[in-house]
């Protein structure tokens, strides 16, 4: 959760930030802030939006520096505020710090300083550490930060500023995401690429409790103890304009509209004359042959794809499949064993939990094979394996184009992994083939039912209560439909395996309960069918999904939406398509900020 962003150079620092801040809004904007050196440290902060902040410091004066941090907040400790949003200042005003992540220990931190004089002024952890910054200062920031660090439990990204060295700022990060960006007109650091992409494409990837020291002539890396330490340079090869909103009114359409060319970069360079080619994945034929079991562990989204994969893998593997909510999985005390394989997915890498998940799979000797979107994230180092999903920069809060390359890079692991396990027949696995190279075209070709979703979102845009019913892998897809209506729509929306409808939900279904059924799976249509019947008999709206030719839903459903023919495990990535419309224009039509919904963040980088 939460952005920040530092500056140290030639340029004016306010307008870097703010515009820093303003790519970073989507991990967090319940308030926002930045200190600058004018004279000594100038913080400006204000509850709301960050066009909040930029109205405050437009009316205070423009203030000239050449240094500076900020930061943009998804509030944990301490409600929304002017005086709980960061910067956080030390009571000498010496010292200013912004921090992402949550500091464990804060209470009895801060128990030690009110003991030593100190008097807090918000509700939030990250004052501590300002506070304790001071406490241990010795007039050297490198020195006092290694001291910080020793004390404090938790996760941190943090970029600190001290009033006596206004040509430098440090910063450090443990579990939460900070990347150094480098330039000759200054050094930046930052919690993801877009803040900083329009003034550089170099970058240092921090690992855990690696310090930095930025001044405007250069940037030196420290280990723990001190030691300084040498990092080759990442350079992104990203277009500028893949982060920019490019015409539309909102990043999740632009992200939706992106998905045919997100899955053509993803599945394309994948194939070849000879099969699939999986980037020389470190794991043998002979590990792959002898996997017992294999674990799926995702959070949100990325689970869903996992429930996805979990149905494809055991189709055409053979294999069982565990799918797990990363937030879950290390505390259960997972059974594992050195033969299973844990497949780890998430957009940008960097999800606190599922990389907990990761480190507890790790720490059993259990291989990993990462899905993730953003190269150089935390979970795509510490993996044995990582597979790029390369759909590009996803800004909007609620994915698009991020789920469904997910779900082709499962597609393309199931398929490899049953080639080398035996387990599907050569003529089936060209078909699935032709099926995956198919994928892009007929991506685009659901796109086109954006007029009919918009005009169906206006008609049912005002529902209370939705309910998405499948079986199979129509469920999974019913699923993640219900989490992009309720997370941008605020709608109550709730997904049900259709054969549970008789186990008490449909008590909930009466005159206009607005249900939507995905019925994309042949041999489970006519199942589907008599569960639509059912909830029509009590009164209910309902919008089918359902395969060209599959005319017998019209018969029983108010509004039905026709998708391709395709084999039964591709249909999750196109039965998702219409919903991710239908969300967006529910959204629209009810007057939400579609792109950043209300209490979510993008990357959730605390537990």
């Amino acid at each position: 959760m939460c952005g920040i962003v530092g500056y140290i150079g030639n340029e004016e620092a306010v307008p870097v930030l703010l515009n820093g801040l303003a790519k970073l809004e989507y991990r967090g904007y319940d308030s926002a802030g930045i200190s600058v050196y004018h004279d000594g440290i100038c913080t400006i902060k204000a509850k709301g939006r960050l066009a909040v902040l930029s109205d405050k410091i437009v009316g205070e004066g423009t203030v000239s520096s050449h240094v500076g941090i900020g930061h943009t907040r998804w509030a944990t400790h301490g409600a929304p505020s002017d005086r709980n949003s960061h910067p956080h200042n030390s009571q000498s005003g010496k010292i200013s710090v912004v921090h992402n992540g949550i500091i464990e220990n804060y209470m009895e931190l801060k128990a030690f300083l009110e003991e030593n004089g100190y008097h807090f002024v918000s509700e939030t952890d990250t004052e501590v550490v300002a506070q304790l910054f001071d406490f241990y200062y010795d007039g050297d920031p490198i020195g006092t930060l290694q001291k910080v660090i020793k004390k404090i439990r938790g996760a941190y990204a943090l970029a600190i500023m001290c009033n006596d060295h206004p040509d430098s700022l440090v910063a450090v990060r443990k579990d939460s995401p900070l990347l150094v960006g480098l330039s000759h007109d200054g050094n930046y650091v930052a919690s993801d690429i877009p803040a900083l992409l329009e003034y550089t494409r170099d970058y240092y990837l921090l690992n855990e409790n690696e310090i930095v020291l930025l001044t405007k002539e250069g940037v030196t890396l420290y280990d723990l103890d001190g030691n300084q330490i040498q990092k080759d340079i990442f350079h992104v090869t990203w277009d500028i304009d893949a982060a920019e909103k490019g015409g539309y009114d909102y990043f999740m359409m632009k992200e939706i509209m992106e998905q045919p060319q997100a899955l053509r970069k993803t599945v394309f360079p994948r194939l070849t004359e000879k099969g699939i080619n999986l980037e020389a994945l470190s794991l043998t034929e002979e590990e792959i042959k002898n996997f017992n079991r294999i674990h799926i562990v995702a959070c949100g989204s990325a689970w869903h794809a996992g429930i996805v994969g979990r149905y494809v893998l055991e189709e055409v593997c053979r294999v069982p499949v565990e799918v797990d909510i990363a937030s879950e999985f290390r505390y259960r005390n997972p059974i594992l064993n050195k033969n299973d394989l844990c497949i780890i997915i998430s957009q940008s890498g960097e999800t606190a939990d599922t990389l907990a998940a990761l480190r507890e799979a790790k720490k059993q000797g259990v291989k990993v094979l990462s899905i993730v979107n953003v190269v150089g994230s935390s979970i795509a180092r510490e993996s044995d394996d990582v597979l790029y999903t390369w759909a590009g920069p996803e800004i909007a809060v609620a994915t698009t184009k991020g789920y469904t390359t997910q779900l082709s890079m499962l597609y393309l692991v199931a398929l490899y992994f049953a080639k080398v396990r035996g387990t599907i027949g050569e003529e089936r696995l060209q078909q699935c083939l032709e099926e995956l190279r198919l994928l892009p075209e007929k991506t685009s070709e659901v796109l086109k039912l954006d007029a009919g979703m918009k005009e169906l979102a206006k008609k049912y845009a005002q529902s209370q209560d939705v309910f998405i019913i499948g079986r199979g892998l129509d469920y999974a897809a019913a699923m993640e439909s219900s989490l992009k209506l309720k997370e941008i729509s605020y709608i109550h929306s709730e997904a049900y395996a259709a054969g549970e409808l008789k186990h008490g939900t449909i008590s909930l279904i009466e005159e206009g309960t607005l249900v939507i059924a995905i019925a994309t799976q042949e041999k489970l249509f006519e199942k589907l069918v008599s569960n639509v019947k059912e909830v029509k008999a009590r009164g209910a709206n309902v919008i089918a999904i359902a395969i060209e030719d599959s005319h017998a839903m019209e018969d029983v459903a108010d509004e039905v939406i026709y998708l391709p023919k395709s084999a039964d495990i591709f249909t999750s990535s196109y039965n998702v398509l219409p919903m991710q419309l239908f969300a967006y224009y529910t959204a629209v039509e009810r007057g939400c900020d579609v792109d950043k919904p209300r209490n979510l963040a993008k990357s959730v980088t605390v537990e």
